[in-house]
């Protein structure tokens, strides 16, 4: 059976690679204030699979929806976008 929907992806910094085979990325997005019509960020941290450890902390990555892994994960890394720079 193919797969008619394509799955939705999302473009964040990773802040935590603590976990094994888990990364927690924050995920930003700019929205309009309804009232003062002034652009806030608003922001999200999602659980996403990382098989191969090869996502590390400040790294920029690609996520994308997948089945549900555990209770909080539910979102795979796609790509890896952009390395984080060592000082």
């Amino acid at each position: 059976m193919s797969e008619a929907t394509s799955k939705r992806t999302l473009i964040g910094r990773v802040v935590s690679d603590k976990m094994d085979k888990t990364v927690t990325v924050l995920v930003e997005r700019r929205v309009k204030h309804p009232k003062y019509n002034k652009i806030i960020v608003r922001s999200s941290k999602y659980h996403a699979h990382n098989e191969a450890n090869e996502a590390k902390a400040g790294d920029l990555v690609e996520i994308q929806e997948s089945r549900p892994m555990s209770k909080t994960k539910a979102w795979v890394v796609s790509k890896l976008l952009e390395k984080a720079v060592a000082i």
